[in-house]
């Protein structure tokens, strides 16, 4: 792992370091927020829908930053992609959890709400 810079990795081409860069840069940013408002909504409403919201967004997160970590030289390509790959299904776990959860069958407390 000597790269430091995204444009001396073999497998990226120089031309599209800079797009990549930009769009791994971009989405680290959002997801970030995203990330950041969703931990806001938890702490206000505390149920169990907003929480795996918010663990779902934290894994957004971290796959922007593994990525970064990618282009950089730090994450090595066949680490990437079994972390990627991992984070995208407990993402997808997540959410279908949360949908189940979610159903005509799901039980609402006396106040109305989805916890």
């Amino acid at each position: 792992m000597h790269h430091t810079s995204p444009f001396e990795i073999g497998w990226l081409d120089p031309q599209l370091a800079p797009v990549l860069l930009a769009v791994i840069v971009l989405a680290a940013v959002g997801t970030t927020i995203l990330f950041g408002c969703g931990v806001v909504a938890y702490s206000r409403r505390g149920s169990t829908r907003y929480l795996l919201i918010t663990l779902v967004l934290g894994l957004l997160a971290a796959r922007s930053f593994v990525g970064l970590g990618t282009v950089f030289g730090v994450v090595p390509m066949t680490v990437h992609h079994l972390v990627e790959h991992g984070l995208d299904f407990t993402i997808a776990v997540l959410i279908l959890y949360a949908v189940y959860r979610s159903g005509p069958g799901a039980e609402r407390n006396a106040a109305g709400t989805d916890d």
